[in-house]
Protein backbone atom coordinates (compact mmCIF):
# COMPACT_ATOMS: atom_id res chain seq x y z
CA UNK A 1 0.00 0.00 0.00
CA UNK A 2 1.26 3.46 -0.89
CA UNK A 3 2.00 5.82 1.97
CA UNK A 4 1.15 9.51 2.04
CA UNK A 5 3.82 12.18 2.25
CA UNK A 6 2.47 15.30 3.94
CA UNK A 7 3.54 18.56 2.29
CA UNK A 8 4.24 21.60 4.48
CA UNK A 9 4.95 24.76 2.52
CA UNK A 10 6.93 27.50 4.25
CA UNK A 11 7.24 29.93 1.32
CA UNK A 12 5.41 32.63 3.29
CA UNK A 13 7.62 32.20 6.34
CA UNK A 14 11.07 30.79 5.59
CA UNK A 15 10.91 31.82 1.94
CA UNK A 16 10.07 35.43 2.75
CA UNK A 17 13.12 35.68 5.02
CA UNK A 18 15.32 35.71 1.91
CA UNK A 19 13.57 38.62 0.21
CA UNK A 20 14.91 42.17 0.23
CA UNK A 21 11.53 43.49 1.36
CA UNK A 22 8.54 41.85 3.03
CA UNK A 23 5.57 40.76 0.98
CA UNK A 24 2.32 42.71 1.20
CA UNK A 25 -0.68 41.13 2.88
CA UNK A 26 -2.52 40.79 -0.44
CA UNK A 27 0.51 39.17 -2.07
CA UNK A 28 0.70 36.61 0.73
CA UNK A 29 -3.02 35.92 0.41
CA UNK A 30 -2.61 35.37 -3.34
CA UNK A 31 0.24 32.91 -2.77
CA UNK A 32 -1.64 31.12 0.03
CA UNK A 33 -4.69 30.66 -2.21
CA UNK A 34 -2.48 29.25 -4.97
CA UNK A 35 -0.88 26.84 -2.50
CA UNK A 36 -4.29 25.72 -1.30
CA UNK A 37 -5.42 25.24 -4.90
CA UNK A 38 -2.27 23.19 -5.55
CA UNK A 39 -3.26 20.84 -2.74
CA UNK A 40 -0.62 21.72 -0.13
CA UNK A 41 -1.53 20.03 3.16
CA UNK A 42 -0.07 22.60 5.56
CA UNK A 43 0.76 26.25 4.87
CA UNK A 44 3.15 27.93 7.30
CA UNK A 45 1.90 31.48 7.00
CA UNK A 46 4.37 33.36 9.16
CA UNK A 47 6.04 34.14 12.46
CA UNK A 48 3.33 36.24 14.20
CA UNK A 49 5.53 37.59 16.99
CA UNK A 50 8.05 39.01 14.50
CA UNK A 51 5.93 42.07 13.60
CA UNK A 52 2.38 43.45 13.85
CA UNK A 53 2.12 43.13 10.07
CA UNK A 54 3.06 39.45 10.14
CA UNK A 55 0.49 38.87 12.88
CA UNK A 56 -2.32 40.58 10.95
CA UNK A 57 -1.40 38.88 7.69
CA UNK A 58 -1.35 35.46 9.36
CA UNK A 59 -4.72 36.27 10.91
CA UNK A 60 -6.28 37.22 7.56
CA UNK A 61 -4.93 34.18 5.74
CA UNK A 62 -6.18 31.88 8.50
CA UNK A 63 -9.71 33.19 7.95
CA UNK A 64 -9.58 32.72 4.16
CA UNK A 65 -7.95 29.31 3.72
CA UNK A 66 -10.41 26.44 4.22
CA UNK A 67 -8.82 23.25 2.93
CA UNK A 68 -5.18 23.46 4.05
CA UNK A 69 -4.05 23.42 7.67
CA UNK A 70 -2.62 26.80 8.73
CA UNK A 71 0.61 26.84 10.70
CA UNK A 72 2.41 29.59 12.63
CA UNK A 73 5.95 29.58 13.99
CA UNK A 74 6.87 30.27 17.63
CA UNK A 75 10.03 30.28 19.70
CA UNK A 76 9.94 28.45 23.03
CA UNK A 77 8.32 31.49 24.65
CA UNK A 78 4.83 31.91 26.04
CA UNK A 79 4.29 35.21 24.20
CA UNK A 80 5.17 33.63 20.84
CA UNK A 81 2.78 30.74 21.41
CA UNK A 82 -0.01 33.05 22.56
CA UNK A 83 0.35 35.19 19.44
CA UNK A 84 0.29 32.17 17.11
CA UNK A 85 -2.97 31.11 18.73
CA UNK A 86 -4.48 34.61 18.55
CA UNK A 87 -3.52 34.89 14.88
CA UNK A 88 -4.78 31.47 13.84
CA UNK A 89 -7.63 30.67 16.23
CA UNK A 90 -10.36 31.39 13.65
CA UNK A 91 -8.84 28.94 11.19
CA UNK A 92 -10.70 25.72 10.49
CA UNK A 93 -7.49 23.77 11.18
CA UNK A 94 -4.33 25.23 12.67
CA UNK A 95 -0.97 24.11 14.00
CA UNK A 96 1.49 25.67 16.42
CA UNK A 97 5.08 25.11 15.30
CA UNK A 98 7.60 25.54 18.13
CA UNK A 99 11.36 25.47 17.65
CA UNK A 100 14.53 25.57 19.74
CA UNK A 101 18.15 24.85 18.87
CA UNK A 102 19.63 21.57 20.06
CA UNK A 103 23.21 21.52 18.71
CA UNK A 104 26.14 22.28 21.05
CA UNK A 105 27.27 25.28 18.99
CA UNK A 106 23.83 26.88 19.36
CA UNK A 107 23.24 25.87 22.98
CA UNK A 108 26.62 27.09 24.20
CA UNK A 109 27.36 30.13 22.05
CA UNK A 110 23.88 31.43 21.14
CA UNK A 111 21.61 30.36 23.98
CA UNK A 112 24.35 30.20 26.65
CA UNK A 113 22.75 27.33 28.55
CA UNK A 114 22.92 23.53 28.68
CA UNK A 115 21.02 20.54 27.30
CA UNK A 116 19.06 19.86 30.50
CA UNK A 117 17.68 23.40 30.52
CA UNK A 118 16.81 23.08 26.83
CA UNK A 119 14.81 19.90 27.49
CA UNK A 120 12.98 21.49 30.45
CA UNK A 121 12.08 24.52 28.34
CA UNK A 122 10.84 22.40 25.44
CA UNK A 123 8.72 20.22 27.73
CA UNK A 124 7.10 23.20 29.45
CA UNK A 125 6.35 25.11 26.23
CA UNK A 126 4.83 22.16 24.41
CA UNK A 127 2.54 21.51 27.38
CA UNK A 128 1.74 25.23 27.43
CA UNK A 129 0.79 25.17 23.73
CA UNK A 130 -1.50 22.17 24.23
CA UNK A 131 -4.02 24.42 25.99
CA UNK A 132 -4.69 25.81 22.49
CA UNK A 133 -4.42 22.75 20.22
CA UNK A 134 -3.21 19.18 20.05
CA UNK A 135 -1.67 19.83 16.62
CA UNK A 136 1.83 20.78 17.72
CA UNK A 137 5.04 20.49 15.75
CA UNK A 138 8.42 20.78 17.42
CA UNK A 139 11.61 21.51 15.48
CA UNK A 140 15.08 20.67 16.77
CA UNK A 141 16.95 23.55 15.15
CA UNK A 142 20.33 22.48 13.73
CA UNK A 143 19.48 18.86 14.43
CA UNK A 144 21.97 17.47 11.91
CA UNK A 145 24.83 18.93 13.96
CA UNK A 146 23.37 17.61 17.21
CA UNK A 147 24.92 14.44 18.76
CA UNK A 148 22.46 11.60 18.15
CA UNK A 149 22.06 10.72 21.83
CA UNK A 150 21.29 14.35 22.70
CA UNK A 151 18.81 14.50 19.85
CA UNK A 152 17.08 11.35 21.12
CA UNK A 153 16.69 12.82 24.63
CA UNK A 154 15.17 16.02 23.23
CA UNK A 155 12.73 14.25 20.91
CA UNK A 156 11.64 11.71 23.51
CA UNK A 157 10.81 14.56 25.91
CA UNK A 158 9.01 16.56 23.19
CA UNK A 159 6.79 13.61 22.25
CA UNK A 160 6.07 12.85 25.90
CA UNK A 161 5.04 16.48 26.39
CA UNK A 162 2.54 16.24 23.53
CA UNK A 163 4.23 17.10 20.22
CA UNK A 164 2.53 15.24 17.36
CA UNK A 165 5.05 16.13 14.65
CA UNK A 166 8.80 16.18 15.20
CA UNK A 167 10.87 18.08 12.65
CA UNK A 168 14.52 17.18 12.04
CA UNK A 169 15.80 20.22 10.12
CA UNK A 170 19.11 20.38 8.32
CA UNK A 171 19.13 24.07 9.24
CA UNK A 172 22.43 25.01 7.60
CA UNK A 173 22.44 22.51 4.74
CA UNK A 174 25.33 20.63 6.30
CA UNK A 175 24.47 16.95 6.01
CA UNK A 176 24.72 14.42 3.18
CA UNK A 177 21.93 12.03 2.11
CA UNK A 178 23.46 8.92 3.66
CA UNK A 179 24.05 10.75 6.95
CA UNK A 180 20.50 12.10 7.00
CA UNK A 181 19.13 8.64 6.32
CA UNK A 182 21.14 7.25 9.24
CA UNK A 183 19.89 10.00 11.56
CA UNK A 184 16.24 9.21 10.83
CA UNK A 185 16.82 5.45 11.17
CA UNK A 186 18.66 5.97 14.48
CA UNK A 187 15.80 8.04 15.88
CA UNK A 188 13.29 5.35 14.90
CA UNK A 189 15.39 2.64 16.52
CA UNK A 190 16.43 4.48 19.69
CA UNK A 191 13.34 6.47 20.76
CA UNK A 192 10.69 4.28 22.42
CA UNK A 193 7.75 6.65 21.71
CA UNK A 194 8.71 7.71 18.19
CA UNK A 195 5.65 5.89 16.81
CA UNK A 196 3.42 8.49 18.51
CA UNK A 197 4.55 11.26 16.14
CA UNK A 198 5.10 12.03 12.47
CA UNK A 199 8.74 12.58 11.53
CA UNK A 200 9.23 15.69 9.40
CA UNK A 201 12.26 17.01 7.55
CA UNK A 202 13.22 20.54 6.58
CA UNK A 203 16.31 20.81 4.38
CA UNK A 204 18.43 23.69 3.15
CA UNK A 205 20.46 23.78 -0.04
CA UNK A 206 23.83 25.20 1.07
CA UNK A 207 25.68 22.22 -0.42
CA UNK A 208 23.08 21.51 -3.11
CA UNK A 209 21.76 18.50 -1.17
CA UNK A 210 18.27 19.66 -0.16
CA UNK A 211 16.19 17.46 -2.48
CA UNK A 212 18.53 14.47 -2.18
CA UNK A 213 18.53 14.73 1.60
CA UNK A 214 14.74 14.88 1.67
CA UNK A 215 14.43 11.75 -0.50
CA UNK A 216 16.87 9.88 1.76
CA UNK A 217 14.89 10.90 4.85
CA UNK A 218 11.62 9.73 3.27
CA UNK A 219 13.21 6.36 2.53
CA UNK A 220 14.23 6.16 6.19
CA UNK A 221 10.73 6.85 7.48
CA UNK A 222 10.01 10.60 7.36
CA UNK A 223 6.39 11.24 6.40
CA UNK A 224 6.27 15.05 6.25
CA UNK A 225 8.48 17.23 4.08
CA UNK A 226 8.93 20.98 4.40
CA UNK A 227 10.09 23.31 1.67
CA UNK A 228 9.29 26.32 -0.45
CA UNK A 229 8.09 27.01 -3.95
CA UNK A 230 11.11 27.49 -6.26
CA UNK A 231 13.37 26.69 -3.30
CA UNK A 232 13.49 30.30 -2.08
CA UNK A 233 14.75 30.80 1.47
CA UNK A 234 17.67 31.70 3.69
CA UNK A 235 21.12 31.72 2.05
CA UNK A 236 21.14 29.12 -0.76
CA UNK A 237 17.45 28.40 -0.18
CA UNK A 238 15.24 25.53 0.94
CA UNK A 239 14.21 22.26 -0.61
CA UNK A 240 12.22 23.18 -3.74
CA UNK A 241 8.80 21.62 -3.25
CA UNK A 242 8.04 21.29 -6.96
CA UNK A 243 11.26 19.28 -7.35
CA UNK A 244 10.64 16.88 -4.49
CA UNK A 245 6.97 16.47 -5.45
CA UNK A 246 7.82 15.58 -9.04
CA UNK A 247 10.67 13.32 -7.92
CA UNK A 248 8.15 11.36 -5.85
CA UNK A 249 5.71 11.29 -8.77
CA UNK A 250 8.25 10.31 -11.43
CA UNK A 251 9.74 7.51 -9.29
CA UNK A 252 6.41 6.53 -7.70
CA UNK A 253 6.67 2.89 -8.75
CA UNK A 254 9.91 2.37 -6.83
CA UNK A 255 9.37 4.84 -3.96
CA UNK A 256 5.73 3.82 -3.36
CA UNK A 257 4.59 7.18 -1.93
CA UNK A 258 1.89 9.66 -2.90
CA UNK A 259 0.94 13.25 -2.13
CA UNK A 260 -2.33 15.21 -2.27
CA UNK A 261 -0.85 17.68 -4.76
CA UNK A 262 -2.79 18.81 -7.83
CA UNK A 263 0.10 18.44 -10.26
CA UNK A 264 -1.45 20.54 -13.02
CA UNK A 265 -1.25 23.59 -10.72
CA UNK A 266 2.51 23.37 -10.19
CA UNK A 267 3.66 25.49 -13.15
CA UNK A 268 1.13 28.24 -12.39
CA UNK A 269 2.11 28.38 -8.71
CA UNK A 270 5.85 28.47 -9.36
CA UNK A 271 5.46 31.28 -11.89
CA UNK A 272 3.17 33.22 -9.56
CA UNK A 273 5.68 33.01 -6.68
CA UNK A 274 8.51 33.99 -9.04
CA UNK A 275 6.59 37.04 -10.20
CA UNK A 276 5.24 38.19 -6.83
CA UNK A 277 8.57 37.67 -5.04
CA UNK A 278 10.50 39.23 -7.94
CA UNK A 279 12.88 36.27 -8.14
CA UNK A 280 13.39 35.22 -11.79
CA UNK A 281 13.62 31.51 -12.46
CA UNK A 282 16.88 30.18 -13.86
CA UNK A 283 16.38 28.81 -17.36
CA UNK A 284 17.94 25.56 -16.10
CA UNK A 285 15.73 25.34 -13.00
CA UNK A 286 14.59 21.71 -12.66
CA UNK A 287 10.91 21.02 -13.41
CA UNK A 288 9.85 24.55 -14.38
CA UNK A 289 12.86 26.33 -15.90
CA UNK A 290 12.56 27.58 -19.48
CA UNK A 291 15.00 24.91 -20.65
CA UNK A 292 13.62 22.07 -18.51
CA UNK A 293 11.82 20.68 -21.56
CA UNK A 294 13.91 22.28 -24.29
CA UNK A 295 16.02 20.20 -26.67
CA UNK A 296 18.78 21.48 -28.94
CA UNK A 297 20.81 18.45 -29.95
CA UNK A 298 19.73 16.95 -33.27
CA UNK A 299 19.87 13.43 -31.82
CA UNK A 300 17.69 14.44 -28.86
CA UNK A 301 15.24 16.30 -31.10
CA UNK A 302 14.84 13.32 -33.39
CA UNK A 303 14.15 11.11 -30.36
CA UNK A 304 11.61 13.54 -28.88
CA UNK A 305 9.73 13.81 -32.18
CA UNK A 306 9.44 10.02 -32.36
CA UNK A 307 8.72 9.43 -28.65
CA UNK A 308 8.82 12.07 -25.91
CA UNK A 309 9.86 9.49 -23.32
CA UNK A 310 13.25 9.08 -25.01
CA UNK A 311 14.51 12.31 -23.41
CA UNK A 312 11.72 13.49 -21.08
CA UNK A 313 11.14 11.58 -17.85
CA UNK A 314 7.63 13.00 -17.40
CA UNK A 315 5.19 14.81 -19.64
CA UNK A 316 5.20 18.59 -18.96
CA UNK A 317 1.42 18.58 -19.40
CA UNK A 318 1.23 16.98 -15.96
CA UNK A 319 2.41 20.18 -14.27
CA UNK A 320 0.41 22.50 -16.49
CA UNK A 321 2.91 23.11 -19.29
CA UNK A 322 1.70 22.29 -22.78
CA UNK A 323 4.63 22.82 -25.07
CA UNK A 324 7.38 20.88 -26.77
CA UNK A 325 10.40 23.13 -27.22
CA UNK A 326 12.89 22.11 -29.88
CA UNK A 327 15.39 24.95 -30.13
CA UNK A 328 16.66 25.57 -33.64
CA UNK A 329 20.43 25.97 -33.38
CA UNK A 330 23.46 24.79 -35.32
CA UNK A 331 23.20 21.53 -33.34
CA UNK A 332 19.74 20.78 -34.79
CA UNK A 333 19.18 18.19 -37.50
CA UNK A 334 16.83 17.77 -40.43
CA UNK A 335 14.15 16.10 -38.27
CA UNK A 336 13.73 19.25 -36.17
CA UNK A 337 13.61 21.48 -39.28
CA UNK A 338 10.92 19.30 -40.81
CA UNK A 339 8.98 19.28 -37.52
CA UNK A 340 8.97 23.09 -37.29
CA UNK A 341 8.00 23.46 -40.94
CA UNK A 342 5.04 21.11 -40.33
CA UNK A 343 4.00 23.23 -37.33
CA UNK A 344 3.77 26.20 -39.69
CA UNK A 345 1.72 24.19 -42.18
CA UNK A 346 4.35 23.58 -44.88
CA UNK A 347 4.34 20.14 -46.48
CA UNK A 348 7.71 18.57 -47.17
CA UNK A 349 6.99 18.43 -50.93
CA UNK A 350 6.90 22.25 -51.10
CA UNK A 351 10.58 22.74 -50.25
CA UNK A 352 13.93 20.96 -50.49
CA UNK A 353 14.97 19.79 -47.01
CA UNK A 354 18.65 19.56 -48.01
CA UNK A 355 18.74 23.11 -49.37
CA UNK A 356 16.91 24.32 -46.27
CA UNK A 357 19.34 22.49 -43.99
CA UNK A 358 22.41 23.92 -45.68
CA UNK A 359 21.02 27.48 -45.56
CA UNK A 360 19.95 26.94 -41.97
CA UNK A 361 23.38 25.78 -40.77
CA UNK A 362 25.10 28.78 -42.36
CA UNK A 363 22.77 31.24 -40.63
CA UNK A 364 22.63 29.38 -37.32
CA UNK A 365 26.42 29.34 -37.00
CA UNK A 366 26.43 33.12 -37.41
CA UNK A 367 23.29 34.06 -35.49
CA UNK A 368 22.70 31.32 -32.91
CA UNK A 369 19.04 30.45 -32.36
CA UNK A 370 16.75 30.52 -35.40
CA UNK A 371 13.01 31.12 -35.15
CA UNK A 372 10.21 29.53 -37.18
CA UNK A 373 9.54 32.50 -39.43
CA UNK A 374 13.26 32.72 -40.26
CA UNK A 375 13.18 29.03 -41.15
CA UNK A 376 10.39 29.72 -43.62
CA UNK A 377 12.48 32.50 -45.19
CA UNK A 378 15.39 30.07 -45.60
CA UNK A 379 13.14 27.41 -47.11
CA UNK A 380 11.64 29.77 -49.67
CA UNK A 381 14.45 32.31 -50.11
CA UNK A 382 13.73 32.38 -53.82
CA UNK A 383 10.34 33.92 -53.09
CA UNK A 384 11.60 37.06 -51.40
CA UNK A 385 14.75 39.09 -50.88
CA UNK A 386 15.61 38.49 -47.22
CA UNK A 387 17.66 41.66 -47.09
CA UNK A 388 14.57 43.85 -47.62
CA UNK A 389 13.44 45.90 -44.62
CA UNK A 390 9.90 47.05 -45.34
CA UNK A 391 9.30 49.12 -42.20
CA UNK A 392 11.83 51.69 -41.00
CA UNK A 393 11.63 54.47 -38.43
CA UNK A 394 11.90 58.02 -39.77
CA UNK A 395 11.36 59.93 -36.53
CA UNK A 396 9.23 59.97 -33.40
CA UNK A 397 8.09 62.32 -30.65
CA UNK A 398 6.97 61.40 -27.15
CA UNK A 399 5.52 63.93 -24.70
CA UNK A 400 4.84 63.21 -21.03
CA UNK A 401 2.14 65.39 -19.46
CA UNK A 402 1.45 66.22 -15.82
CA UNK A 403 -1.80 64.24 -15.94
CA UNK A 404 0.35 61.13 -16.56
CA UNK A 405 -0.81 60.86 -20.16
CA UNK A 406 1.87 60.04 -22.73
CA UNK A 407 1.35 61.28 -26.29
CA UNK A 408 3.29 59.35 -28.93
CA UNK A 409 3.77 60.39 -32.56
CA UNK A 410 5.65 58.11 -34.96
CA UNK A 411 6.57 58.50 -38.61
CA UNK A 412 7.30 55.24 -40.41
CA UNK A 413 8.51 54.49 -43.89
CA UNK A 414 6.42 51.57 -45.21
CA UNK A 415 8.11 50.49 -48.39
CA UNK A 416 8.27 53.76 -50.36
CA UNK A 417 5.40 55.46 -48.51
CA UNK A 418 5.61 57.61 -45.37
CA UNK A 419 2.94 57.24 -42.69
CA UNK A 420 2.47 59.21 -39.50
CA UNK A 421 0.12 58.59 -36.57
CA UNK A 422 -0.46 59.70 -32.97
CA UNK A 423 -1.96 58.02 -29.93
CA UNK A 424 -1.96 58.50 -26.17
CA UNK A 425 -2.08 56.39 -23.03
CA UNK A 426 -0.82 56.34 -19.45
CA UNK A 427 1.69 53.65 -20.45
CA UNK A 428 4.19 54.79 -23.10
CA UNK A 429 4.70 51.25 -24.43
CA UNK A 430 0.97 50.78 -24.96
CA UNK A 431 0.77 54.14 -26.77
CA UNK A 432 3.69 53.11 -29.03
CA UNK A 433 1.93 49.80 -29.66
CA UNK A 434 -1.32 51.48 -30.72
CA UNK A 435 0.41 53.97 -33.02
CA UNK A 436 2.32 51.23 -34.85
CA UNK A 437 -0.83 49.11 -35.11
CA UNK A 438 -2.63 52.04 -36.70
CA UNK A 439 0.11 52.59 -39.27
CA UNK A 440 0.76 48.97 -40.23
CA UNK A 441 -2.75 47.51 -39.80
CA UNK A 442 -1.16 44.57 -37.97
CA UNK A 443 -3.25 43.63 -34.92
CA UNK A 444 -0.68 42.17 -32.56
CA UNK A 445 -0.16 41.60 -28.85
CA UNK A 446 3.06 42.19 -26.94
CA UNK A 447 3.57 39.01 -24.91
CA UNK A 448 7.07 39.66 -23.60
CA UNK A 449 9.11 42.83 -23.15
CA UNK A 450 12.58 42.84 -21.63
CA UNK A 451 14.68 45.97 -21.17
CA UNK A 452 18.36 45.71 -20.31
CA UNK A 453 20.04 49.02 -19.48
CA UNK A 454 23.76 49.49 -19.06
CA UNK A 455 25.42 52.81 -18.37
CA UNK A 456 28.90 54.14 -17.77
CA UNK A 457 30.32 57.56 -17.07
CA UNK A 458 30.43 58.35 -20.79
CA UNK A 459 27.49 56.57 -22.40
CA UNK A 460 24.51 54.31 -21.85
CA UNK A 461 23.06 51.50 -23.93
CA UNK A 462 19.56 50.09 -23.80
CA UNK A 463 18.71 46.69 -25.23
CA UNK A 464 15.11 45.65 -25.78
CA UNK A 465 14.03 42.08 -26.48
CA UNK A 466 10.39 41.73 -27.45
CA UNK A 467 7.99 38.97 -28.41
CA UNK A 468 4.70 39.67 -30.13
CA UNK A 469 1.82 37.40 -30.99
CA UNK A 470 0.39 37.86 -34.45
CA UNK A 471 -2.32 35.47 -35.64
CA UNK A 472 -1.17 32.84 -33.17
CA UNK A 473 2.51 32.97 -34.17
CA UNK A 474 5.27 34.40 -31.97
CA UNK A 475 7.68 36.86 -33.59
CA UNK A 476 10.82 38.20 -31.95
CA UNK A 477 12.29 41.68 -32.12
CA UNK A 478 15.52 43.20 -30.86
CA UNK A 479 17.11 46.62 -30.82
CA UNK A 480 19.83 48.60 -29.09
CA UNK A 481 20.27 52.37 -28.74
CA UNK A 482 20.95 55.12 -26.22
CA UNK A 483 17.28 56.09 -25.94
CA UNK A 484 14.85 53.71 -24.20
CA UNK A 485 11.81 54.94 -26.15
CA UNK A 486 13.60 54.64 -29.48
CA UNK A 487 14.90 51.18 -28.59
CA UNK A 488 11.37 50.02 -27.79
CA UNK A 489 10.00 51.38 -31.08
CA UNK A 490 12.82 49.80 -33.11
CA UNK A 491 12.36 46.41 -31.41
CA UNK A 492 8.66 46.37 -32.34
CA UNK A 493 9.50 47.42 -35.90
CA UNK A 494 12.08 44.64 -36.11
CA UNK A 495 9.44 42.05 -35.20
CA UNK A 496 6.98 43.56 -37.70
CA UNK A 497 9.52 43.25 -40.50
CA UNK A 498 9.69 39.54 -39.68
CA UNK A 499 5.89 39.39 -39.94
CA UNK A 500 5.94 41.20 -43.28
CA UNK A 501 8.51 38.77 -44.72
CA UNK A 502 6.64 35.78 -43.31
CA UNK A 503 3.36 36.86 -44.89
CA UNK A 504 5.07 37.74 -48.16
CA UNK A 505 6.49 34.25 -48.39
CA UNK A 506 3.11 32.62 -47.64
CA UNK A 507 1.38 34.78 -50.21
CA UNK A 508 3.88 33.72 -52.88
CA UNK A 509 3.93 29.99 -52.22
Amino acid sequence: MKKQIIILDTTLRDGEQSLTCSLSTQTKIDIALALEDMGVDIIEVGFPVSSPKDFKTSQKISQIIKNSTICGLARCKEKDIDLVYEALKKSKNFRIHIFLATSPIHIITKLKTNLNNIIECITFMIKYARRYTNNIEFSCEDSTRTPINDLCLVIEAAIKAGATTINIPDTVGYTFPEEYNNIILSLKNKIYNIDKCIISVHTHNDLGMAVGNTISAINAGARQIEGTINGIGERAGNCALEEIIMALYTRRHSLNFYTNINYNKIAYTTKLVSKLCNIPLSIHKPIIGENAFAHSSGIHQDGIIKNRETYEIFNPNIIGLNYKKLNLTAKSGRAALKYHMELMGYKDNTYDINVLYNNFIKLAEKKGQIFNYELASLAFNNKIDNEITFYSLVNFNIKFHDNKITIVTIKLKCGDILHIATDQNQEYLYAIHKVIERITNYKFKIVKYKLVSKSSSTKSKNKVFIQINYKGNIFHGFSISNNIMKTSILAIIDSLNHIWKFEKINNNI
